[in-house]
């Protein structure tokens, strides 16, 4: 792995970190300090998304069209901005003043990350820097909701602007000086053409079609992961649970998420099992469902497992 590479995935860790120190916590911050129950924080949830779908396509195109860096830079000083700003107003408005600039700000790095992962990479190549990228930032999200309810009542809920802020400005501070240090002109991303497997042809749908089912699975599983964590704060009121305990209890799922992406990392067994794509659909609904309803600390430990694999396994085959 080359340095810039590396570089790649520690900015990629960053960003998982800020962003998900804001994304997953600012549910508890809404319910504490201005009284959103689920429905509120729902709402909220659908606000981040309606936003994600557009924001994400431009912030593809930019990176196509401006390089790498750029983008990332544009994305990493948008969100820097908005969180300072939702520290310093302390109100409502700022706060979802720093929701909307945040996932806008947002959209301009992932894409960029991703394409910073896999570029100039062979077949065999690309199908290892997925793996280390896709345990990279699921690593550092389980990490830090595991974490978050402690900093967020040790430190308090302005923590969740401000441990960010910091975090996007040195990762903008890194863009820089990966940008000059590298002769090359910034890259352009733009993913390598990619070949289906012999095993592809032998499944019950063509891989086209298997793809195409993954990219309609995979919203579905992120609409299901984050109306969950809008959800979390009111399941955690209802189980007892304080907000550091909610960090605890609530990582497993994470955790589960990470074991399947490096099983899924190391074996490629699963390559274009349409009924194993099949299964995952249908676990994550039951999973969720428990998620939602259930009362029993040892079934809501077994169904987060059971939906950190599913939404794993979705992930996984819209990627590959």
């Amino acid at each position: 792995m080359t340095s810039r590479k590396a570089i790649g995935f520690l900015l990629t860790g960053l960003n998982t970190l800020a962003c998900s120190c804001f994304g997953n916590y600012v549910f508890f911050l809404l319910q504490q300090e201005h009284g959103f129950g689920n429905r509120e924080n729902l709402l909220t949830c659908a606000l981040h998304g309606l936003l994600y779908v557009p924001a994400a396509w431009i912030g593809g195109r930019f990176a196509e069209r401006h390089g790498q860096t750029t983008s990332l830079k544009v994305g990493f000083a948008a969100m820097a901005v908005a969180m300072v700003a939702g520290g310093l107003l302390n109100s409502f408005a700022g706060v979802m003043l720093t929701l909307v600039c945040w996932t806008i700000g947002m959209c301009f790095t992932w894409p960029a990350l991703e394409a910073f992962a896999t570029h100039g990479e062979s077949g065999a190549g690309t199908k290892r820097m997925v793996g280390i990228y896709n345990v990279v930032w699921s690593g550092c999200a389980g990490l830090m909701y595991f974490a978050g309810g402690m900093i967020f009542e040790r430190l308090g809920a302005r923590s969740l602007f401000w441990i960010p802020a910091g975090l996007f400005a040195v990762q903008y501070a890194l863009t820089v000086w990966l940008e000059r240090q590298s002769h090359a002109p910034a890259l352009p991303a733009v993913a390598e053409p990619h070949q289906p497997e012999d095993a592809a042809f032998h499944q019950p749908v063509p891989p086209q079609t298997f793809l195409k089912m993954a990219w309609l699975a995979n919203p579905f599983a992120y609409i299901a992961i984050h109306s969950f964590l809008a959800v979390m704060p009111g399941r955690a009121a209802e189980l007892g649970l304080s907000v550091s305990q909610s960090g605890w209890f609530w990582s497993v799922w994470f955790l589960a998420r990470v074991g399947c992406f490096v099983l899924l990392w190391q074996w490629g067994g699963w390559h274009y099992r349409f009924r194993w794509m099949l299964a995952a659909f249908v676990a994550l609904i039951a999973a969720y469902a428990v998620l939602l309803l259930g009362k029993s600390f040892a079934v809501l430990l077994t169904a987060q497992v059971v939906f950190g694999l599913a939404t794993g396994l979705l992930y996984y085959s819209s990627l590959f």
